[in-house]
């Protein structure tokens, strides 16, 4: 069962995503987050390079394990009411624990992801789901979320490659995008 799929987004009028160029950019994020919040979604995601401000700085050090770990999904917590799922498919991220903001963190990899890197995840008490060998299967990703986590509702908070790819892949059931009355220009 594939959860619903909103792509929430806030825009300048001249197509640009990063705020910290607009003038009063706390507003636009205020209400970004405010609307984000009437949808009730279990669940946000963001791609790699967004999730870069929320993942561990600098090197962390990253268990060797005994032996090769299988390539199966890892669940650390089942019954979270929450969930922040990054999409990380070779395992860049470091994460200091599974709980991010009070959601649950998912990392969804490919099986290219390093087993000191699944090690580091399970020891941090992150959950992680495969969507693929080398690249992302973002339809088994999402049905994979809907049926191990119980998620129905996604909020696809992305940049332009991820929220591209699910649309592409015909994944996305609905979209809200708010415009921001300025010109970025940059």
């Amino acid at each position: 069962m594939k959860p619903h799929v909103i792509c929430h987004m806030v825009s300048s009028i001249d197509g640009r995503i990063l705020l910290e160029h607009w003038p009063e950019p706390g507003t636009a994020h205020a209400e970004y987050e405010r609307t984000a919040d009437t949808f009730d979604a279990d669940a946000w995601m963001c791609g790699r390079i967004t999730m870069e401000d929320f993942a561990a700085q600098g090197r962390i050090p990253k268990p060797t394990p005994a032996a090769p770990l299988p390539r199966t999904d890892f669940i650390a917590c089942k019954d979270a009411d929450s969930h922040a799922i990054a999409l990380d498919a070779h395992g860049k991220l470091n994460w200091e624990s599974g709980d991010l903001d009070g959601d649950h963190l998912i990392v969804v990899l490919t099986e290219s992801a390093s087993d000191a890197h699944l090690a580091h995840l399970r020891e941090r008490g992150v959950s992680y789901v495969f969507g693929g060998k080398h690249d992302i299967d973002f339809a088994r990703a999402l049905e994979t979320l809907g049926q191990e986590f119980g998620i129905k509702t996604v909020l696809l908070e992305g940049g332009g490659g991820i929220n591209g790819s699910l649309l592409a892949a015909g994944l996305i059931d609905e979209v809200s995008l708010l415009i921001h009355p300025t010109a970025d220009g940059i």
